[in-house]
């Protein structure tokens, strides 16, 4: 992550044309180098499905089954269209997995790791050309939020992929403290202006930001400095599949970071109803509940459902260590741990 310096006063974007279709083990930096003249300091901004022809990642089968390989866990859903998290820890729609400009029954997966992509790119480029470049690669994705879609960077080397403006002051002497444009997608955005989807433009270069390029031998973070640790994650799944999820208790994952034993202990109390005692012992929180059998039993499915959400489970069975020796069944008595030890 670097600090801001001034802003370039103009960019210019050109588009990359006369590329041609690709096709595995083609040499893309030597087709990109022949396509359009680079200048030193330019950002060059090539679309992953380019890039993922060109490595070999086009396979035949069905979209569902592809985007069912490529996903590591499901954010939300309504009839066909799913928002997933792939295994890269990018959420997409689909998982990025397009079965668009290619052929009948084939798919192309998103690049394996772009960031490695990326960087082979620019070191390609640099031993073909001279020149030091900083290169994106990007793949469109919507909004929470907002109806339509925008390019984001999912793999970059030569660029920082953020500006920090922590700690510096706005006009009015105000401290910023969260301010970090992603400069890398805002590139990214910005060229897919000029590509366009249907003009078979994979490429576009940005000029003007030579100031943000990085010297010969550093590539930086990549754009996965770009993706939200999931602990971090405050929308790591939809509305309805966090109910589904908090609902089933052989679910081992959850998401998000847990809450402090003390804020869990506030957020159980409220649910209880005067009908639990909500303590912590040490570093587990502990609920022992009173009333009628199914009084109880309405109590713990609220607590194990709230537990779910604020990143605690139930801790009846400690993995590698059997039952918890004082929790006998039908006795009210719950005790939590956080999901991620």
């Amino acid at each position: 992550m670097s600090v801001p310096g001034r802003a370039p006063d103009q960019l210019l974007c050109l588009p990359v044309t006369g590329l041609g279709e690709v096709h595995a083990g083609d040499d893309l930096a030597a087709l990109l180098a022949d396509a359009v003249d680079l200048e030193d300091g330019d950002v060059l901004v090539v679309t992953s499905k380019v890039v993922s022809k060109a490595e070999g990642r086009v396979l035949p089968g069905k979209r569902e089954e592809a985007v069912a390989a490529e996903t590591d866990r499901t954010v939300a859903w309504r009839g066909r269209t799913s928002i997933v998290r792939t295994h890269h820890g990018l959420v997409l729609a689909a998982a990025g997995v397009d079965a668009s400009n290619t052929d009948a029954d084939t798919v192309v997966l998103l690049p394996e790791d772009p960031d490695a992509s990326a960087r082979s790119l620019r070191l390609a480029l640099a031993r073909g050309t001279g020149r030091n470049v900083a290169v994106l690669v990007t793949d469109t994705a919507g909004r929470a939020w907002r109806n339509g879609q925008t390019d984001l960077a999912i793999g970059a080397a030569g660029l920082d992929v953020l500006h920090d403006y922590a700690g510096r002051t706005d006009p009015h002497g105000n401290e910023l403290s969260v301010t970090a444009p992603a400069v890398a997608d805002e590139l990214a955005a910005a060229a897919d202006l000029v590509k366009r989807k249907l003009d078979r433009r994979p490429a576009a270069v940005v000029r003007g930001m030579a100031g943000l390029v990085l010297p010969p031998g550093r590539h930086g973070d990549g754009a996965s400095a770009l993706v939200r640790p999931e602990r971090q994650d405050m929308f790591g799944l939809g509305a309805r599949e966090a109910v589904l999820s908090a609902l089933h208790a052989d679910d081992p994952r959850g998401f998000g970071g847990e809450v402090t034993p003390l804020e869990l202990v506030v957020q159980l109390q409220a649910l209880a109803e005067g009908g639990a005692d909500v303590r912590v012992d040490g570093d587990r929180v502990v609920a022992r509940l009173s009333g009628s059998e199914r009084a109880q039993g309405a109590a713990e499915a609220r607590f194990l459902a709230a537990a779910f959400a604020l990143g605690w489970r139930r801790a009846d069975e400690e993995p590698g260590h059997g039952p918890v020796t004082d929790v006998r069944e039908g006795d009210g008595l719950l005790r939590f741990r956080p999901a991620t030890p």
